[in-house]
């Protein structure tokens, strides 16, 4: 395994990591292109075609509820932000 650019690179064995790097870099372009971060990406071979799985970076959002709607932190006003820095959590 290899890290390029922040993505972990799985390739076989019976592939030289110069061979490897140009694939994902190939890949992450082109995920680039899209708006999409790639977190990993495997390379297999099968039958003489090069398989390519590559698996998207997927950030996790946290989503509130104040009175009554579901939103993203960033959304909110003032008085909701402050409504939230009021809360108390109760354990």
């Amino acid at each position: 395994m290899v890290l390029l650019n922040g993505v972990l690179l799985d390739y076989p064995t019976d592939m030289t990591e110069a061979e490897a790097t140009t694939y994902a870099k190939e890949e992450i372009d082109l995920w680039h292109k899209k708006g999409k971060t790639i977190d990993r990406i495997h390379i297999a071979i099968e039958e003489n075609e090069v398989i390519i799985h590559a698996f998207e970076k997927s950030p996790i959002r946290r989503v509130r509820r104040i009175t009554g709607y579901l939103s993203d932190c960033s959304n909110f006003n003032d008085a909701k932000r402050a409504e939230l820095a009021d809360r108390v959590i109760h354990i």
